[in-house]
């Protein structure tokens, strides 16, 4: 599978959860792995990609961190959209 067509599958599979759950970092490892059939490593390796141009983020709340997709108000703020 071809790395932008991983980076969409995991933005799906974030979006998805969106409202109804905050993902940790293995439960979005874990899930992709699983369902694409790509190594863990891969996966964790897109996904890291993806927060580090902004298309996820880390959020940290309750003790514990999550990984969603951003606010437009947080895009903005990190000068990633205008």
């Amino acid at each position: 599978m071809e790395k932008d067509e991983l980076k969409d599958k995991i933005f799906e599979f974030v979006q998805a959860a969106k409202g109804k759950k905050k993902l940790k970092e293995k439960d979005i490892i874990k899930g992709m792995a699983e369902k694409t059939g790509e190594t863990p490593d891969n996966v964790k390796k897109a996904m890291r990609e993806m927060i580090d141009i902004g298309r996820l983020m880390y959020s940290y709340g309750g003790g514990s961190s999550s990984v969603e997709i951003p606010s437009e108000e947080y895009l903005r703020e990190k000068g990633l959209i205008k």
